[in-house]
């Protein structure tokens, strides 16, 4: 089975996403289903290995957070391979993501190559038009997202197929205030 941990997005989001996507010869636009915010890529691990990342995570205690999506860019430098709306920094979401990697890590999961870059991939791209994507990237430089809470992080299985991935949760995580839970 092939994991990783991510944020779901809100419809509204999602929604301001995909209504920018377009215009570059060559990508393969992200569709509603597939649009989140990848926390830790886990890769493929056995069934064993999936109930003790599910008993670990379960095991987070953080708290809900506003987070808000800013900006575009690519990656792959003068190959670009992907286009990606980043992050406003946000501090909650760092230690989130500290949590989550650090309880991977102690199940005996190998620590991740790549540093965090909290971003929602919106396009792949194979051979694009490099002045295309970059007139695209100039033109939604200044993409914000409305603001929303982080409620919850998700645990996501992976299908690789001819037209992409396809995502399925396979856990839900609550964090701590979210959807009305009063603290105690």
């Amino acid at each position: 089975m092939r994991l990783f941990v991510a944020l779901p997005l809100p419809e509204e989001v999602a929604q301001s996403l995909l209504l920018i996507q377009g215009g570059v010869p060559g990508a393969r636009w992200q569709t509603r289903d597939q649009l989140h915010l990848t926390l830790r890529f886990i890769g493929e691990v056995d069934n064993q290995t999936a109930i003790m990342l599910d008993e670990a995570l379960a095991g987070i205690h953080a708290p809900a957070f506003e987070i808000q999506l800013h900006a575009v860019g690519q990656f792959g430098g003068k190959h670009i391979h992907s286009i990606w709306a980043g992050v406003r920094k946000n501090g909650a979401l760092d230690h989130l993501q500290r949590k989550v990697d650090s309880a991977i890590r102690r199940i005996g999961e190998p620590q991740d190559q790549h540093k965090f870059t909290p971003h929602v991939t919106l396009a792949r791209l194979r051979h694009p038009e490099p002045g295309k994507a970059l007139e695209w990237l100039t033109h939604h430089a200044l993409f914000t997202s409305a603001e929303f809470t982080v409620g919850a992080f998700q645990l996501y299985s992976s299908k690789l197929t001819s037209d992409g991935s396809i995502y399925r949760v396979e856990q839900d995580y609550p964090l701590e205030g979210a959807y009305g839970e009063i603290d105690d």
